[in-house]
Order: C-alpha cells, then structure tokens, then sequence
C-alpha cells in the first residue's frame, strides 16, 4: 500500500492550482532522491475550477470556436498548457483530480496509469448504476461505446509526466453546465458528445459525496492510504 497525501482545495482559479501543482510536483521529485521523505512522495488534489479552456501541448486552437471577445463574455478564461491531449473545459460543478505520482515507486507504466485513472471513474459510476468505458483511440471515460451518435464523454483524461512524477490528470462532469462545452471541439472530436452525471441521472448530484466516492475508488485501483 502507498501512502498517499490527499487534499481538496475547493473552488480555486486554474493558474493558481496549476502554480500549486508545480510546487507540489517539485517536492515529491526532490523526494525521489531521500528516502526518509517517503511521505512526500505522492499527493492527490482534488478541486474545482471556475469557468476556463486548456489546450494541451499538442493540441489544436482552432478547437476553440470562439473569439477573445466572447470569452469575456461567457467569464472564461483560456490557457495552453503542458499536458498531453487537446482542448477541454474546467468549470464549477466538475470534478477535477490532480494526482502527483511517482510511477517509479508504483512501478507503472504511462499508459497503465492512465488506464488506472479511466478505472477509478468508470469503476465510481458503476457503485451509481452507470455503465461506461473505454474508448479505443480516445483517452478518458466514454458512455454508450461503439453507438453511433450516441457516444458522449463523461470524463475527459490529460497528463503530463517528467522523469516518472505526474502532473495534471482528470476533469470529471458531475454538476457541470454542458452548454460550455459547446464553444470547442472537446478533446478535439466532432463527432461525439459530452454528459455528466447530473444529466444522466436526471437530478443534481451532491459532490461531497462524488468526492468521497471517487476517493475510495483512487484507494481501491491504485493501493492507496491516506497520509
């Protein structure tokens, strides 16, 4: 079992938790070289966000549609930033995790923590009577795989990692207000939806539980304890 630090920073501006991340980032590297700071050595931030579009370093801007001008106007921000992946959005009422790993202690690969990432969540729907999976080509948590038309991403999944510590990771559509997402080609499709669970139960959803749900399923996937 890993002992991990959790902590939720509630509703916080992107740069600022990204900032924080960066900081928390350079503490569980420096800690990779001291053993006797096995405490630090990994950490998991949950948080909101108020209305922003990220682009990752390898993605495309013309996925965002709209002007400068119309950003103001909807109270979004913009940034493009240093995880993989294209556009997406952050906004009040999604679940955003942030987990600053060191794989090599895990002694997983990139691509199976990503796959660790995707189970938590689609492992947290199941314990609400939500079927969803995985997408073949499209990283993160998909409902209604392989019907066309009606394939909608619930979970989007973007990361970055530097010499085996994680950055970034997954922004989870609980409450969020879905007309945001209409402004971009989330994740760079055209083709395919998004939802949350608001949506897909029909009623709002208490995040305090979410989050204590989602937590649980971090514990179960990956082996953790709380510090």
């Amino acid at each position: 079992m890993e002992n991990v630090n959790f902590e939720d920073i509630g509703l916080v501006d992107y740069k600022q938790a990204w900032d924080y991340q960066e900081k928390v980032f350079e503490v569980v590297l420096q800690s990779k070289n001291n053993p006797s700071e096995g405490k630090k050595r990994h950490h998991l931030i949950f948080c909101e966000h108020p209305h922003v579009y990220t682009l990752g370093k390898s993605g495309q801007g013309s996925n965002l549609l709209i002007s400068d001008e119309m950003l103001k106007r909807i109270n979004a921000t913009y940034y493009h930033i240093n995880r993989g992946g294209d556009i997406t959005y952050h906004g009040p009422g999604q679940l955003v995790a942030y987990p600053i790993l060191n794989l090599e202690a895990l002694n997983l690969t990139l691509k199976e923590y990503v796959h660790k990432l995707e189970e938590v969540v689609i492992a947290y729907l199941a314990t609400q009577g939500v079927t969803a999976s995985r997408l073949d080509g499209a990283t993160g948590v998909w409902l209604d795989k392989g019907i066309a038309g009606r394939e909608r991403k619930i979970c989007a999944i973007g990361v970055r990692a530097s010499r085996f510590v994680t950055m970034h990771g997954f922004a989870f559509n609980v409450n969020t207000d879905l007309n945001y997402f209409s402004y971009i080609n989330p994740c760079g499709f055209v083709d395919k939806g998004v939802t949350s669970l608001q949506k897909e139960m029909g009623k709002p959803i208490d995040m305090q539980e979410v989050m204590a749900g989602v937590k649980q399923q971090f514990a179960n996937v990956f082996g953790f304890t709380w510090a």
